[in-house]
C-alpha cells in the first residue's frame, strides 16, 4: 500500500530540532479512538539531567474522520510546534522525548532543566499567535523520566511489531479507524511439501481459509544462526495463503500475527507477513 506523503511533512519537520537522533512511532488504542507516538528512542539509553516534564500542544480542527490530522491540520500542529520550541530554547535547555497525536490534537513531550518562567513565556506566545485554538500545558517535576518510560517508549520492541506498526499507519493516515474486522491475507513459506501439509491441518483446527497453494521456486530467506552469527540464504518454495476475518487494532495484529509467526516456526516454515487483495 502507498505511504501518503503529508505525515512525513509533519513529522520530519517536527523532528528538526533533534534530527540526529532515532524516532520511532507506533499506534496505541485509546478509548475514543487511535493515539499516535513518537518517541525519541535514543533517550532510553542516554537521558540528560532535566529532571522537569513539560507537555504543550494544540488542537486542529483540519482533521480526517478517524482523528488525524489531515495535511492542513498537521501544518498547523507544525507551525505550533516550532514557535513553542523557540519559545522554550529562550528560557531554558529542553530535549523533545516525544510527539502525541490523538482525537485533531498535538502534544509535543519535553524534558527541561529549568520551569522558571517557563510557564508565563509560553502563555505568551501562545496568547500572541494562537488564542483562536485551545491549547495545552503541563509542567510537572519527573526526575526519574516515568512519563517517558511509561507512557512514550514502546513495550514491544521487536522487528514484527514495527513492520505491523507501518502498515497500521498508512491505513490510518488514509482515514481508516482500524475499528471494523475484515478478511486479512497472510503468506507462508516451507523448504518441503510435507510441512507445508502440516501447517493446513492446524491452520484449519483454527478456522483459517486455505486460499491457494503453489511452488514458487524462486522464494528465498535468510536464516540467522545466533550462536554463531552466521546466515545463508535458503530456497522455501512451497507457498500457501491463507485468511480470515480478523480484527486489526494494533494488539489484536500483534497478538495474531505473533501466533502465525509461532506456527510457522515450529515447522520450520518463514511467516512472510499480511494484507489485502
Amino acid at each position: 500500500m502507498k505511504k501518503t506523503p503529508f505525515v512525513y511533512i509533519f513529522f520530519l519537520l517536527s523532528l528538526t530540532i533533534n534530527a540526529q537522533d532515532n524516532w520511532e512511532t507506533y499506534l496505541v488504542k485509546k478509548e475514543k479512538g487511535l493515539m499516535s507516538i513518537s518517541v525519541n528512542m535514543d533517550l532510553n539509553v542516554t537521558k540528560p539531567n532535566y529532571k522537569n516534564l513539560l507537555i504543550v500542544g494544540t488542537n486542529t480542527r483540519k482533521c480526517l474522520k478517524n482523528g488525524y490530522p489531515n495535511p492542513d491540520g498537521l501544518e498547523d500542529l507544525y507551525t505550533f510546534s516550532d514557535s513553542v520550541a523557540n519559545a522554550i530554547d529562550k528560557v531554558t535547555k529542553s530535549r523533545l522525548a516525544g510527539i502525541i497525536t490523538y482525537q485533531c490534537a498535538g502534544l509535543d513531550v519535553f524534558y527541561v532543566k529549568d520551569t522558571l518562567n517557563l510557564r508565563e513565556k509560553l502563555d505568551e506566545t501562545i496568547n500572541k499567535n494562537f488564542f483562536q485554538t485551545k491549547s495545552y500545558t503541563f509542567i510537572e517535576r519527573d526526575k526519574n523520566w516515568d512519563y517517558y518510560d511509561n507512557s512514550l517508549y514502546p513495550k514491544d520492541l521487536s522487528e514484527d511489531f514495527f513492520i505491523n506498526q507501518d502498515f497500521l499507519r498508512q491505513l490510518v493516515e488514509e482515514g481508516d479507524d482500524l475499528a471494523e474486522p475484515r478478511e486479512l491475507k497472510h503468506w507462508v513459506y516451507f523448504n518441503n511439501s510435507k510441512k507445508r501439509v502440516k501447517f493446513i491441518d492446524e491452520i484449519k483446527k483454527l478456522e483459517f481459509a486455505v486460499d491457494s497453494v503453489n511452488y514458487k521456486k524462486d522464494k528465498k530467506f535468510v536464516d540467522v544462526q545466533n550462536s554463531f552469527y552466521y546466515s545463508r540464504v535458503r530456497s522455501y518454495p512451497f507457498e500457501i495463503k491463507i485468511s480470515r476475518k480478523d480484527s486489526i487494532d494494533p494488539s489484536s495484529i500483534s497478538k495474531l500475527t505473533f501466533m502465525l509467526k509461532a506456527l510457522t516456526k515450529s515447522l520450520n516454515g518463514k511467516y512472510d507477513g499480511w494484507g489485502f487483495e
